[in-house]
Parts: structure tokens; C-alpha cells; sequence
């Protein structure tokens, strides 16, 4: 399978192009969250608990809604994003709000770098639309474990990868459940606002959850905690229905399709 060998570039500039469209969204409601609202849904909210006082990594962070979320919960975090632009809005965030939040812009597989591994985190946190972007999902259990102190979880919420198998319009099948061609797409406009003037191209990549589990379970991360939900907290796909206040199906496809998995994993308390 090939990998374009400018696929960071290209994605760089893809959300570099989104970012701007993103903050004056209706969709991210930045007026709202400045006023206190938390970006978190139920689903995250449920599977992290506590964090008060808890180190937090979160990775793929975009202009760090969730990242500042959890701060306001008491956490210490540290976000990171590949998109300078959006790693830009989100110190210009933090800063505003008065939130203590690292940010650090870099690919994730280079963030040893960029942030010491000697000072490992209670939590990793990752969630909705980040592993599609990433070409080797063994390469990324092996940062998440790295950063995982003895005892940490990986908490992460992904759109469940049968929805990608789909075109955009949800009329048939286009892609293989299985990681097995790189996916090279050009778009017009943004989830957050179809009406976006931007045309971008991106590359992305289908993992199955055999893909995402063997992964950290190679690293020795236990699982301790995986679903599967039928709906998306967020209204980001094509020809949706909302079925109850902030979870939507779609339409097309009601009650037949896994939207959403979650996966809690630990670093074992001792090797």
C-alpha cells in the first residue's frame, strides 16, 4: 500500500484551510464555549471519570476545544496537532480563557521531539475523526503506551469504521472495512459548514478494530472497556436524523450502522 510521501503536507494544509471556517462555525459554537460551554459529550465524559488533577495528553486536538475542556474539569493538559493554524487558535484560546494548556504543533509520530516521554501521563485522550489520518496504527500504540505512566488509560472515541466504508452521500459501499488502499479525496467545503468556500484534498486511511485493538494489545495495554453506539454525538456526515437531542443516524441507514466506538485501555501497573 502506498503512502504519499507528502501526505503530512497535504493534510497540514487541509486543516490549516478548515480551521479559520471551524472557529466561526455554528457547529463549534466558539461563542459558547467562551462562555463557559464544554465541547465534551456524555460518551468521553463517562469513560474518563475524574480527571481533576490528573496529567492528560491529548492527541489530535485540532484548536483544542476538548484540550480546554478538560482543563476547566481541574486537569493539567497538553494538546497536540499537526495544523499550526489551529495549534495557533488554540493558545490564542487558552490565553483568552486564562487556561494553563501546553500546546505543542507537530505529526504525532515525531511528538518525542517535540515533549519528553520521562514524564508520563495519567491519561491519553483521543477522539472523533483522528485515526483515519494516521498510516500506521502500531506506530501510534507504541507513542500511547509510551506516554502512558504505569496504571495510565487511553481513552479514545472514534467514528466506527463501517461508516467510512461509505461514499459521502451514504448510497453504497466505496472503501474496504480493511486497511487496504490509501484514501486520496478532494472536497469542497468543511463538515462544520458545507457552504465553506475552500476546496481541499486530503489523505486519509480505513483501520478496522482488529487493526486499532491488536495494536495496543501488542503494546501489552489492557482493555478494559470497549462499545460500540449507534448514533454520532455530532451532525457531521451527509443526509442525517436526529433520533434524540444530539445524536444522529443516518437517514438513509437508521438503526442499521455502528456510528461511534469507544476503547478504554491501561498500562499495566507493573511489566
Amino acid at each position: 500500500m502506498h503512502t504519499p510521501p507528502d501526505y503530512l503536507d497535504i493534510n497540514r494544509a487541509l486543516w490549516n484551510a478548515k480551521t479559520e471556517h471551524h472557529l466561526q462555525s455554528e457547529f463549534y459554537d466558539t461563542a459558547g464555549f467562551r462562555e463557559g460551554h464544554t465541547s465534551l459529550n456524555d460518551i468521553e465524559l463517562g469513560l474518563l471519570g475524574q480527571v481533576k488533577g490528573q496529567r492528560v495528553l491529548h492527541l489530535q486536538c485540532h484548536f483544542g476545544q476538548d484540550t480546554l475542556s478538560l482543563a476547566r474539569l481541574g486537569a493539567e493538559v497538553t494538546g497536540v496537532d499537526l495544523s499550526d493554524e489551529a495549534i495557533r487558535a488554540a493558545r490564542q484560546l487558552a490565553t483568552e480563557l486564562q487556561l494553563p494548556v501546553q500546546f505543542v504543533c507537530c505529526d504525532i509520530y515525531s511528538l518525542p521531539e517535540h515533549l519528553p516521554t520521562e514524564q508520563p501521563f495519567d491519561v491519553v485522550y483521543t477522539t472523533y475523526g483522528v485515526l483515519g489520518w494516521l498510516p500506521d496504527l502500531d506506530q501510534w500504540a507504541t507513542l500511547v503506551a509510551r506516554y502512558l505512566k504505569p496504571g495510565g488509560r487511553l481513552v479514545l472515541v472514534e467514528f466506527h469504521p463501517v461508516v467510512w466504508m461509505f461514499n459521502s452521500e451514504f448510497t453504497e459501499v466505496q472503501y474496504s472495512y480493511f486497511n487496504r488502499e490509501t484514501i486520496e479525496e478532494t472536497e469542497t467545503g468543511t463538515y462544520a459548514d458545507r457552504a465553506a468556500p475552500i476546496t481541499t484534498t486530503s489523505v486519509s486511511w480505513n483501520h478496522s478494530l482488529a487493526e486499532v485493538l491488536g495494536g495496543l494489545l501488542r503494546q501489552g495495554l489492557q482493555v478494559r472497556d470497549f462499545q460500540e453506539y449507534d448514533y454520532s454525538p455530532y451532525n457531521c456526515f451527509i443526509n442525517t436524523v436526529e433520533i434524540a437531542p444530539g445524536r444522529f443516524q443516518i437517514a438513509a441507514l437508521p438503526d442499521k450502522l455502528p456510528m461511534v466506538y469507544s476503547v478504554v485501555a491501561q498500562r499495566p501497573e507493573q511489566a
